[in-house]
Parts: C-alpha cells; sequence; structure tokens
C-alpha cells in the first residue's frame, strides 16, 4: 500500500476524520475560556483581546485604509421604470448579461474565433 514520505507528511493536513475521538481542529484563532464541568463556557477575561486606541487620535500620524468622507460609488448599471407615468432611473447590480458583455470586450479574439467556428458548422 502506497504510504507517504516523511517530508510529505508534514504538508499533509490533519483531519478529524484521521484521529481518535475527542480531538478539535479549530480555526487558529484561539480559545477565549474553557468549557466548565456542566458544559457551559467560561470566559477567561485574561485571554480576551483588547485594542488599545491611541489617546490623541486627531493627532495620530497613521491613517485608516479608507476615508470617512468618500462619497457613495455610483453603479454604472441602471434600469427604467415607469412610476406615475413618469419614466425613472433605477441603479441596480451586475447581471450575467452584463459579465458576459464585460468578458468579451475584454477577450474579443476568443469571440470572434468561437463566432468563426460556429459559422463553419453551420455551412
Amino acid at each position: 500500500m502506497f504510504k507517504p514520505s516523511q517530508p510529505m507528511m508534514a504538508r499533509l493536513r490533519l483531519t478529524t476524520k484521521q484521529v481518535n475521538g475527542g480531538y478539535y481542529k479549530g480555526t487558529r484563532t484561539g480559545s477565549m475560556g474553557y468549557f466548565a464541568k456542566n458544559g457551559s463556557y467560561v470566559i477567561d477575561w485574561k485571554k480576551v483581546r483588547t485594542y488599545v486606541v491611541p489617546e490623541d487620535l486627531d493627532a495620530f500620524k497613521l491613517t485608516p485604509f479608507v476615508t470617512k468622507r468618500m462619497a457613495p460609488t455610483q453603479s454604472k448599471y441602471t434600469k427604467e421604470i415607469e412610476k406615475d407615468g413618469l419614466p425613472v432611473t433605477l441603479e441596480r447590480a451586475l447581471e450575467g448579461k452584463d459579465y458576459l458583455a464585460l468578458w468579451a470586450s475584454d477577450n474579443g479574439q476568443e469571440v470572434f474565433e468561437k463566432e468563426r467556428i460556429e459559422e463553419e458548422g453551420r455551412q
């Protein structure tokens, strides 16, 4: 039977199906407490993460990744509806047809080749 070498075993991931009961893999986030005998979870406040905010935040030199002063981004996809007899333009989400049109504009040569092959198949 095939058996992986020792260096390969270090790379293979251990799953809960490969070990006996009582093994919990976890999510590498660390524990915040422990389970008591009655099954409840007790939080150990020494383990709880705390984030320190600088005291003089206005004069702090580091800036956030996203500014709060940015205006909301407008969607370039719209739809026309009629409300009370007047045409109204509303924003809409990206649809499948929009994605295909965008893909075709980026990969035009493939589209032309596919159309050529389909044309030859019809003849």
